[in-house]
């Protein structure tokens, strides 16, 4: 028997298909034909159409996608980060492998496919008696708790969940009920757990834990499991301080610590804790061991046990695959791992195998597994693509920026500011100088200059004015630095910016004192007004600065302070801001929320308003059909420009707002079609050196 390493199917799948599905055997009448009837489906696809009507009532089915197939084998003696769990007379292995479930005997030998189609399957767990097996499935569209049969009949979803996703089964002694982890996201796309219970028989479920900072948390917990006599939930929770998921986390510290929930007292301890950290609490079935999981120095992941009456603790295995504790855990942070009956041994998956370890000895040993398995594979598609064209489409556009009148617009490309006049379609450099970096280019309300701020490795950066109409650009800062974010004031007298630190990647150096910083427009001495915020502005007063700031970590403020740094105030908040800009008149507030770019009035109020797209304080009104970002308003605040990509977007006030005169009838749906800045550049050609505005192409 020829053993072949199932990284190299798998890599035969994804060269060949996005989508793959066992072809059920022949024998396993309980498992849905899904394969049969794709190839049906796919045969009736390359006839003649339907009825329209017909087509537009068809709905997506997980398990019977459109589309052209093949069938392919794989044969391996490998999976790859297989959840497993032993049936409880300790003789079978069910395991999860590319989506499928499948069962082994406990002494190895040919798996059987448990199930066998498109929806991905995974996570299997046995009840008490054996006799049936909770899993996760997204064959309803999104991952969710299901039961079935231990032969894979009669399958049912226990959950309906469509954002807050499922993982983590776990029965309880009574096999009434199963815990899983329920995700929660927020601002991110980081999921936050919580556990939860649910009834075999259905229902919403019933909350266990709750998320230390409820909706704004994004750290997570996972992994719940039973003691035997039902008494207790273990599971693993984050304990990093704060409230939002990070990035380079010490995974030999401490992220994860197993804790315990006592049901019958309701209180919770910390009950595995230490360097490594503590995940997948898995108790013996004979109620003296908890198994569970850390990190080693070495950056494997080792399974512990933890004696229940003495607390003892001691590895038994040292080389799992390495657990994802830095990440997010959205599915878990590690592989599922079993005891076998006995309370004797512990069945996991690592280095590509099925194995079996003993407690008392540590002695381990694979357990032998043949996967043979027809699948269904969908070609990929794929596009000609010319990887080194003579010439190219630039359409790496940021910070467009449609001018106060509208007859031009400046962006950044290529590392440089252009300017394109939109009478004639005649486009320009700003400047002709190739010795540093342009970024952040931002008009006058005269349109008449831009002030931009620039890049050198060696020489750092600088805040910088220039004329549209060419000629050499001012320095106006006097010192080198990091900066971002420059805005005119209203009478075009004062710069306003953002100075930044630098280190990691870019030199520290001049990175003291960050903060918000104006600079008059001849130049001359920098003044900070405010020591943190970003995307700093004008509205109608010149001697008052908008900005924004990150609040309570999840939540965006917009904020004014004086430009003598005195007199901050807080005018606005929301929950899934990312961006806000007052327009120049004072009166108008634009934000993006969901990516999309939105308008409502503003006013003072002397309070904190909270913002929202579908707030009922005050009107707002979405611009955008799909995203937008960059907002800018026209000098006379009739006109929100926002951009996406290389398009830069527009939408009137009176457009948007049924109230205003000169409103339609009927309101436009939001603005789908822009203006589009890509243009063709050599790959090969000289360098630009054509500042001049006359003639220019």
């Amino acid at each position: 028997m020829k053993n072949r390493s199932l990284l190299m199917s798998l890599l035969l799948i994804v060269a060949a298909a996005l989508i793959t599905a066992p072809v059920p055997a022949a024998n396993a009448d309980e498992i849905a034909p899904a394969g049969a009837l794709r190839a049906d489906k796919a045969e009736e696809g390359n006839g003649e159409d339907g009825e329209e009507g017909e087509k537009e009532d068809e709905k997506w089915d997980v398990n019977n996608p459109p589309g052209e197939w093949k069938t392919i084998t794989i044969d391996t003696e490998e999976t790859t980060w297989s959840n497993v769990d032993v049936s409880p007379d300790g003789k079978t292995v069910i395991f999860d492998m590319l989506g499928d479930i499948y069962s082994v005997p406990i002494d190895g030998g040919k798996a059987k496919a448990i199930t066998a189609e498109i929806a991905w399957n995974f996570q299997p767990r046995f009840s008490p008696d054996g006799s049936r097996i909770a899993f996760i499935s997204d064959r309803g569209g999104a991952d969710n708790l299901w039961v079935m049969h231990a032969d894979g009949s009669d399958r049912r979803a226990i959950t309906e969940e469509k954002m807050d996703l499922v993982h983590n089964p776990w029965w309880s002694p009574d096999g009434d009920y199963i815990l899983a982890m329920k995700g929660f996201t927020s601002t991110r796309s980081v999921a936050a757990g919580e556990i939860w219970m649910f009834h075999v028989g259905g229902g919403g479920g019933m909350q266990i834990t709750e998320r230390p900072h409820k909706e704004k948390d994004q750290k997570t917990m996972a992994e719940p499991s039973f003691s035997v006599d039902g008494r207790y939930i273990y599971y693993s929770q984050d304990i990093t301080p704060g409230l939002r998921w990070a990035y380079g986390k010490d995974s030999t510290g401490r992220i994860f610590a197993i804790k315990r929930l006592d049901r019958q007292k309701g209180e919770t301890d910390v009950f595995v804790d230490g360097p490594g950290g503590a995940i997948r609490p898995t108790p013996s079935p004979d109620g003296k061991y908890l198994a569970f999981i850390k990190r080693t120095p070495a950056f494997t992941s080792a399974i512990y046990l933890k004696d229940l009456s003495s607390g003892k603790e001691w590895a038994i295995y040292d080389q799992m695959d390495r657990d994802l504790q830095e990440t997010f855990g959205s599915q878990g942070n590690t592989t599922a791992i079993s005891w076998t009956p006995d309370s004797r041994s512990i069945v996991f998956w690592a280095g590509g195998q099925i194995r079996r370890v003993w407690t008392e000895t540590k002695e381990s040993k694979v357990i032998p597994t043949l996967v043979k398995v027809d699948k269904k594979v969908q070609k990929a598609v794929r596009f000609p693509v010319d990887v080194a064209p003579d010439e190219l489409d630039v359409r790496m556009i940021r910070w467009a920026q449609m001018s106060p009148d509208g007859s031009m617009v400046a962006f950044q490309a290529l590392g440089h500011i252009y300017l394109k006049d939109l009478k004639t379609g005649n486009q320009w450099r700003l400047t002709g100088q190739n010795d540093h970096f342009e970024y952040y280019p931002c008009f006058s309300r005269d349109g008449r200059r831009i002030v931009y701020v620039t890049w050198d490795d060696h020489d750092l950066g600088s805040v910088r004015v220039a004329g549209v109409d060419g000629g050499e650009s001012r320095v106006l800062t006097e010192d080198p630095g990091h900066f971002v974010e420059p805005k005119f004031s209203p009478d075009g007298t004062t710069v306003v910016y953002r100075k930044i630190s630098g280190g990691y990647l870019l030199s520290g150096n001049w990175s003291l004192e960050p903060g918000l910083y104006i600079v008059p427009i001849i130049g001359g001495e920098s003044k900070r007004i405010s020591r943190s915020g970003y995307n700093a502005h004008f509205g109608s007063l010149d001697h008052r600065v908008f900005f924004s700031e990150d609040h309570e970590e999840t939540e965006m403020v917009l904020k004014s302070v004086e430009l003598d740094g005195h007199d901050e105030q807080t005018h606005l908040k929301g929950a899934k801001v990312r961006e806000f800009s007052l327009s120049p008149d004072g009166k108008w507030v634009a934000f993006t929320e969901h990516y999309n770019a939105y308008i409502a009035p503003f006013s003072l109020t002397g309070k904190t308003v909270s913002v929202a797209k579908e707030m009922k304080s005050i009107p707002v009104k979405q611009v955008s059909k799909r995203s937008g970002e960059f907002l800018h308003w026209s000098a006379d605040s009739t006109k929100l420009h926002w951009a996406n990509g290389a398009t830069l977007y527009s939408r009137d006030l009176k457009d948007a707002f049924g109230f205003l005169d000169g409103s339609p009838e009927e309101l436009p749906e939001p603005v789908e079609e822009g203006l589009d800045l890509a243009f063709r550049r050599s790959r090969t050609g000289p360098r630009e050196r054509s500042p001049s505005r006359a003639g220019a192409s």
